[in-house]
Order: structure tokens, then sequence, then C-alpha cells
């Protein structure tokens, strides 16, 4: 099932340029072949081409249903991009292919990159939400500085995952509550600096560790995420 994106469908029922170029051009659809568009906000809209514009495609909506995530708790994970681009962009594809409600790009002390251009993030998004097959599209907000974001989120489950051994941690699958509000924040290529760790223990943040292995920095959150919904199919009832 190919799946096209259409943002704004109920005020402009018309395909974006690279949607309609894709349905035109490369699946050669014509007028009156039916084709599923999503919102990103959890609908999906069936419908008809009206107008096999190569760059500004019409549909007319026949019917529309919701597309509920299928799972009920908001994942948040907030990590430090990565010094190459190309990583925090397979990190936000895979993350979104998984399930994640909301991505925070973090700023630390030791953060390699210190802007992101979140346009660029959302449209790889929005590539992985549709081959995924969902309707809804994850939150991604702008380079947010350590102290704010520990201020987000209080009455989740949060959580503080670094590699410093001489502050102690816990296994994440020990302390990890299913199917809760979860916030889990990764560290920087250099890891989060001391102070930092003290400071988001400070706020309630539960120090953890996920394992042995030393993980880059998007392998860590992919782990953390991915662990999130294996300990939730695992209490399924």
């Amino acid at each position: 099932m190919i799946q096209f994106f259409a943002p704004d469908i109920l005020e402009n029922p018309e395909l974006p340029e690279s949607d309609s170029r894709h349905a035109v051009k490369v699946l050669r659809m014509r007028e009156g072949d039916s084709l599923q568009v999503i919102d990103g906000r959890g609908h999906v809209f069936n419908c008809r081409l009206v107008d096999a514009h190569p760059k500004h495609a019409s549909v007319e909506i026949l019917s529309h249903n919701d597309m509920p995530l299928p799972w009920n708790s908001c994942l948040t994970v907030a990590v430090a991009p990565t010094k190459h681009m190309d990583r925090m962009e397979w990190l936000v594809e895979k993350m979104t292919e998984v399930g994640v409600n909301t991505i925070i790009p973090l700023l630390c002390a030791h953060s390699e990159r210190r802007e992101i251009k979140v346009e660029r993030l959302e449209k790889i998004a929005v590539a992985a939400m549709k081959q995924s097959l969902k309707a809804s599209m994850p939150e991604i907000r702008q380079m947010t500085p350590l102290r704010e974001v520990t201020e987000m989120m209080p009455n989740a489950n949060r959580v503080v995952a670094y590699c410093d051994s001489s502050i102690p941690r816990v296994d994440f699958a020990q302390i990890y509550k299913p199917k809760t509000d979860t916030m889990i924040m990764i560290g920087p290529e250099g890891d989060f600096s001391p102070s930092e760790i003290k400071f988001a223990i400070d706020k309630g943040f539960q120090p953890v560790t996920l394992g042995d292995n030393r993980l880059r920095t998007e392998t860590a959150a992919l782990y953390a995420l991915s662990s999130c919904h294996i300990l939730d199919q695992a209490v399924r009832p």
C-alpha cells in the first residue's frame, strides 16, 4: 500500500508537489484512480484523483477514518545531534518507523553539533511515516538546551542514559514502567558532563545504563526507544 501525505487536505484537497510528482509521473496514476492520503495527525483519507497534475494533483475525499498509534503512552527521546548529520537523519527515520511521539534535539556542553535544520528532519520523518504505514508524524522540536529539557514532562518516567560508570546507574529495563509516558535523554558523542548528569538527576531523572556495550549516540537512542516497545509488548494482555 502506498500512502500520500497532505497535511492540509481538509482545507486544500491537493497533494504537495513531491507527492503529486510521485503519483502522476512515477506511478502513472490518472483521473479516477483511488489513493490513500494521510495528514500526519492520525487521519486517513480514501480519495479519488480528480486532476492528475504532476505538480499539484487534486483529489476528492470519499471517506476518512482515524488511525491511532499502536501504543498509548507518550514516548519522547531527547538526543544530542551527531557531528555527521547523516547519522542523525538515519536516527529520525528509524525512530519514526519504530514509533516515537516527540524528538528533541538536545544541546549539551559536549555537543558536536549546535544547529540543525528541523525542516530537513521533518521531510525524513514524513517518508518514514508513510513507509511504516502510520498516519501520525512525530513532533520534532528545535535544538533545546538540557536545562530546558529537564523541566519537561515532570510527571513522566524520565531517564538519563550515560557512559560515566563513576556515577551509579541502574539497568534501563529494571526501572522502565511499561505503557507510561516516558522521556529518554541521550547525550552527545562525548557523553554528558558530570555536572549535567548531576543536574538531571537532581531534577528527577533516573540514571540508567543501556548495557555493557559502548554505543554510539544514535544507536543508544534507538536501542532505548526499541526497548520501550519490547517491554510494553511483554506485558500486553
